[in-house]
Formats: C-alpha cells, sequence, structure tokens
C-alpha cells in the first residue's frame, strides 16, 4: 500500500481519515462529521470512540493488527489520564530509557498502552521510541559493543531464532542485555547505543505534534510494540513540554495506568 496514499476507516459507525507510516502503523487524523455522531473539529475524538463499544473495539482490533495508531490533534480533559514524570539523571539511565513493555511485572500487563504530549505553550523535544517485538532484542544484541556481545551470559540470547523463540525467552534475553548496558555503560555510551539500537531496529521516533496521541499494542497474542524515552540531548539542556499516559481497554476495570515511572517503564532489566 502506498504510504501517501490516504484512507478510510470504518470504527463501529464512525468513518476515520487514515494514513500509513512509513514502517509500521497508522495515523488517523480524525472521524468524518456527519449526523449525530460527530462534527466537525471535534478535537475529542478519540474519546467519543473509546465511549462506543463498537468503536471501541474496531479501533482495539487495528492497534493490535498494526502495532501502533497515531491520533493526530487530540484535545480532551478526560480524568483517566496520569501525568508522565521521568526519573533521568546524567549519571545513569531511568528505567524508562530502556525498551520496555508497560506493566510486564504485572499477572495482566495491559492490552494498549496510550501516550499523548497535550496542547501547551511548550514543545516537547524528548522522542519516544516505538519499535516490534522481539525485534528489538535482536537489534540490542546485534549492536552490543564487541567487546560484550561475546560474553558467556548472552550465550542463551544469541542462540533464540526469531521465530521460534518464546515471549518470556525474550524477556529474559532483554532483561541480561539490559543489566549487562547498565553495569557495564556509561550513560552517555548507554544512550549511544540506545540511538543504534533504535536504527537497526527501525524504530519510529518522530518528534511529538501538541495534542497527539499514540496508541500502541503492549499485550497480544498477534503483535506487541516495546517504546523507550529517546534523548536527543543530555537530560534538561532546555525546557521540555509533558506528556501523559493512560491504559485505554483498562478504563472500565482498571487501574487506568501503572503509576508515574517514566513512560511505564518495568523493573526486569533492574
Amino acid at each position: 500500500m502506498d504510504v501517501a496514499s490516504p484512507l478510510v476507516l470504518s470504527l463501529g459507525r464512525h468513518r476515520a481519515h487514515a494514513r500509513r507510516l512509513p514502517r509500521f502503523g497508522l495515523e488517523l487524523a480524525g472521524l468524518e462529521p456527519g449526523g449525530d455522531a460527530v462534527t466537525d473539529g471535534d478535537r475529542d475524538w478519540l474519546q467519543r470512540l473509546l465511549a462506543e463499544p463498537d468503536a471501541r473495539d474496531a479501533l482495539f482490533t487495528l492497534v493490535d493488527r498494526e502495532g501502533l495508531v497515531v491520533c493526530l490533534d487530540i484535545d480532551t480533559a478526560h480524568p483517566s489520564y496520569r501525568d508522565v514524570r521521568g526519573r533521568s539523571s546524567r549519571g545513569r539511565l531511568s528505567q524508562g530509557e530502556y525498551y520496555h513493555h508497560d506493566g510486564c511485572s504485572s499477572d495482566r500487563p495491559p492490552r494498549i498502552v496510550e501516550i499523548r504530549c497535550p496542547h501547551q505553550p511548550q514543545l516537547r523535544h524528548t522522542r519516544t521510541a516505538i519499535a516490534p517485538f522481539p525485534d528489538t532484542v535482536i537489534a540490542m544484541l546485534q549492536c552490543l559493543p564487541p567487546a560484550l556481545r561475546g560474553r558467556e551470559e548472552l550465550a542463551p540470547a544469541r542462540a533464540l531464532a526469531p521465530e521460534l523463540g518464546a515471549v518470556d525467552a525474550w524477556n529474559r534475553a532483554q532483561g541480561v542485555i539490559t543489566r549487562m548496558v547498565r553495569r557495564e555503560l556509561s550513560a552517555a555510551d548507554a544512550r549511544a547505543y540506545f540511538d543504534d539500537v533504535d536504527v537497526e531496529v527501525g524504530a519510529w521516533r518522530e518528534p511529538w505534534r501538541l495534542g497527539e496521541s499514540r496508541l500502541i499494542a503492549n499485550d497480544n497474542a498477534a503483535r506487541t510494540m516495546q517504546h523507550r524515552r529517546a534523548y536527543l540531548e543530555p537530560p534538561g539542556a532546555r525546557p521540555n513540554g509533558h506528556l501523559v499516559k493512560r491504559w485505554p481497554a483498562e478504563l472500565d476495570a482498571g487501574p487506568w495506568c501503572d503509576g508515574d515511572d517514566d513512560d511505564g517503564a518495568c523493573a526486569r532489566g533492574g
């Protein structure tokens, strides 16, 4: 499918304007106005979809299939969002800077993670990298410095084949690599390493646009993604816009997200 070709998708009784992103995922620009469904310029259109079971199910199925659905120009005051508050330092990476699934230490990780850059006076300069799993683990292994790549503790990870490795095996391999990076590399070297990983895996790490929401497939039987916070400059170098997040598939049952750790990072690799 041509990346530039516009699409119109049916989501319940609504129709959404869409285009395919270059590597993976879809971008939704809004809903077609019509009847009592939606008015032209409605900027709370994502919440409108989530409030209607048919549209919600269609949207979640789309995220499961595509891995990433980017929604543009969202403006909502729904109380389910929580601030994303990072804990980075110049001496050590925060957990949000490592590739992870949200809620990975819980019994039931969230199906979908939504991260949004609200309309605000300050632009967001720090990126959020998103990439398929277990491709992230393969790239992490391939991009290790030669002195680390041959370590005996990585033998199980090197033996995994992408089409054969079980999810738990890939999770364990990622934990081993993450602990090694934390132990052996300085913060500057670790950030440079993850920049290389982003390139190797073809991560989506486009600049945040005000009002943009990214719906990320986090836990399903088909296609999951991982995400991480990606600095393009030293932390604290200049003022930075903030993000909010929630777990939209858990809005009825809760929790809405897993607290205030940066981008919902888990502790498996720590």
